[in-house]
């Protein structure tokens, strides 16, 4: 029992570890095992590799070239042999080795393999008795000399190991080029290839493929897409039964389509679609089918499918598909290769047999720049539209992504959800992160409320400036600046509700901020809440001159912001006067900006008709948040005061004091 649990305990610890969305180990090799997987045997970096073979180099030249006997002048060795100490001599080119006994024979002089000498694998030599080495000129006078002391010489010839010279001058050159050509081409390889690719293998697919049961996400780690998840359950049923709904006759979708803003969770929704299912699961991306290489497209279209039917039942995943998927129809300039991969794209999804289990998912924030072709059904016959979460859903996400952060007893997601609409999950997970980031900085073991508010108020405003220093008449303008916006949002019916207000600098260019924030989702707008919304924008600005006499420059993005209202009231939602109830512009139906469009729908004189409109919309409203404010300048004076004495005025104290004026004016009244 004990080898069992030994067993399956670390497949357990591991789940975590072989989820290839574990940002901190993803590897391809991170979920490998097999019989001793217990115990691996680190990889040598070929960096040590090639270290190790120059050190050795090295090492064999200097035992090569050393010698052991020690060198005695040349002078010195001739006394020798005056003496008689030296009785033999056996000469080379440029060094003379004496010794102190004679040879046993003459032919062992002469010779390389003498008794008297024993050759080892450097190819240095040793011989029996004493021995002395010079370094010297072999000449005539000396061979004289030699033969009137009688002392007995022999030539020598150099000796040298064949086997080591021709391992060091050839083997070794040769290998180290080898390896170093090979490290080079893996490295490419690693480039152009993909995961474990090559730069010979650049037609194969960059998928990575999951094996069945390693991703640990759940539809419990998704909230917020309630309806998405309904939706991708049948994908799930389908891959676990699918007898019981061929047996009614019906098939699955082929394809199914993610579409939302970014950060909504639409990958997470295709790993817990994966997870739930426990089938293998390739992902990609959109971009991964395009590299420098023409065809390579078409090629990684045809190998990832070609993978997926060798292992189906099975998922596809292709985020960003709006990278190959572009419509062809009305493009400026002609892209051959990434129609070309289309076209395979297009007859691989019309190709593959439902019946198999083979599903394609694919996550897009841009479903209007799609090809027409790629979603027609019998490709992607259902798109899920993964939109920002409501407030429910957004507590839910906090209570996930707080599942793990020690949070204060204090502290109310729900009033954190209400305060954040309009976030994204990756919004609201960056929220929780920075506020227990925040609350370590502050030296706290938990995570406070006020934590969680500093967090919001830095997604939406950026970063307190507190170390910027700004002039007393500065910190005067904005104060009134900011007060004129709360007072025209307490005054405008619809307005959202003041938060807070302050005049610390906040992120590049924001000297201070009036945060509103709604008291519910709201998905309409009528014609009196935009207009009310415009005086807000305005308010700063008519603060600034009622309370000094001029303007200044701080309401720029105000009336950028202010004007882009005004603009779309009349172009997009027919608000106008003269063109009540018509669209003068066309903008894509994708998330976030439209896309530019290069000629107008209407006429020039339409053009400046917008253009006035719009500067006497401005000015109407202008006028109107003037007048209110002029109205409230005992209660503009106050506030701007206590601002600049506190910073910060929270949303509560700033009601309590625009409620005792009101309290006041109406008893001045009676």
């Amino acid at each position: 029992m004990s080898n069992e649990n030994s067993s399956k305990n670390p497949k357990d610890n591991d789940k975590d570890k072989n989820d290839p969305y574990n940002f901190f180990k993803f590897s391809p090799e991170s979920g490998s095992s097999g019989p001793g997987n217990g115990f691996r045997m680190p990889r040598i970096p070929m960096w040590a590799v090639l270290l190790s073979i120059f050190a050795l180099t090295v090492v064999i030249q200097y035992v090569m070239l050393s010698r052991t006997e020690s060198l005695i002048p040349f002078s010195e060795f001739r006394s020798k042999i005056e003496s008689g100490e030296i009785v033999r001599v056996q000469l080379s080119s440029s060094t003379f080795v004496g010794y102190s006994v004679r040879s046993a024979s003459p032919s062992a002089d002469s010779g390389s393999q003498g008794s008297e000498r024993a050759l080892n694998v450097f190819g240095t030599s040793s011989a029996r008795g004493k021995s002395w080495k010079t370094v010297g000129l072999l000449s005539e006078d000396f061979l004289k000399f030699l033969n009137d002391q009688g002392v007995e010489y022999a030539m020598q010839s150099e000796q040298s190991n064949f086997i080591l010279d021709f391992v060091l001058q050839w083997i070794l050159p040769f290998a180290l080029f080898f390896f170093m050509w090979r490290f080079l081409m893996k490295r490419m390889g690693g480039g152009m290839g993909g995961l474990g690719g090559s730069i010979f293998s650049a037609g194969q697919a960059k998928s990575a493929a999951v094996e069945e049961g390693k991703v640990s996400t759940r539809f419990a780690d998704v909230a917020g897409v309630d309806e998405a998840k309904e939706e991708l359950v049948e994908v799930v049923d389908f891959l676990k039964f699918p007898k019981k709904y061929t047996d009614i006759g019906g098939k699955i979708p082929r394809g199914v389509l993610l579409v939302g803003p970014p950060g909504t969770g639409k990958t997470l929704l295709a790993r817990a679609v994966a997870g739930e299912a426990g089938v293998p699961f390739f992902r990609i991306s959109g971009s991964d089918f395009v590299e420098m290489f023409v065809g390579v497209g078409a090629s990684r279209v045809r190998d990832l499918f070609k993978q997926a039917r060798e292992k189906a039942p099975c998922i596809i995943f292709i985020d960003e598909l709006d990278a190959i998927g572009k419509s062809r129809l009305n493009t400026m300039s002609s892209n051959d290769e990434r129609e070309q991969t289309l076209n395979q794209l297009l007859v691989e999804m019309d190709g593959f047999d439902t019946s198999s289990g083979l599903i394609l998912l694919a996550a897009t924030n841009r479903p209007d720049v799609l090809d027409p072709a790629l979603l027609r059904p019998g490709r992607f016959d259902r798109q899920v539209v993964v939109d920002r979460p409501d407030v429910k859903g957004r507590e839910q996400i906090l209570r996930i992504h707080a599942k793990n952060v020690k949070l204060s007893r204090e502290v109310d997601l729900s009033a954190i959800a209400k305060t954040t609409s309009g976030s994204s999950g990756a919004d609201l997970a960056n929220i929780i992160n920075e506020a227990a980031l925040l609350a370590v900085r502050a030296g706290r073991k938990e995570v406070m409320m006020e934590d969680l508010h500093e967090a919001v108020e830095k997604a939406i405003a950026g970063l307190q400036k507190k170390s910027r220093v700004i002039k007393e008449d500065e910190r005067r303008i904005v104060a009134f600046h900011e007060t004129g916006h709360a007072l025209t949002a307490a005054f405008t019916d619809g307005a959202d509700k003041v938060h807070k207000v302050s005049i610390i600098p906040r992120g590049i260019a924001a000297l201070g901020y009036t945060l509103q924030m709604p008291e519910e989702d709201r998905y309409l707008r009528t014609e009196k809440e935009l207009l009310g919304e415009v005086d807000v924008l305005l308010g700063g600005r008519a603060a600034e001159e009622i309370a000094f006499g001029e303007i200044s420059t701080g309401a720029s993005n105000d009336l950028s912001r202010a004007t882009e209202i005004v603009r779309r009231m009349i172009t997009d939602y027919g608000m106008s006067v003269k063109f009540r109830n018509v669209a003068l512009s066309q903008h894509g139906a994708g998330y976030g900006a439209g896309d530019p469009k290069l000629v107008r729908d209407y006429a020039e004189s339409t053009q400046q008709y917008i253009d006035e409109e719009i500067a006497s919309v401005i000015e109407t409203r202008y006028g109107t948040v003037k007048a209110r404010l002029a109205e409230k300048k005992n209660l503009l004076d106050y506030i701007a005061k206590r601002l600049l004495e506190k910073e910060i005025i929270e949303g509560k104290e700033f009601l309590e004091i625009v409620g005792a004026e009101e309290k006041l004016a109406e008893s001045e009244n009676n």
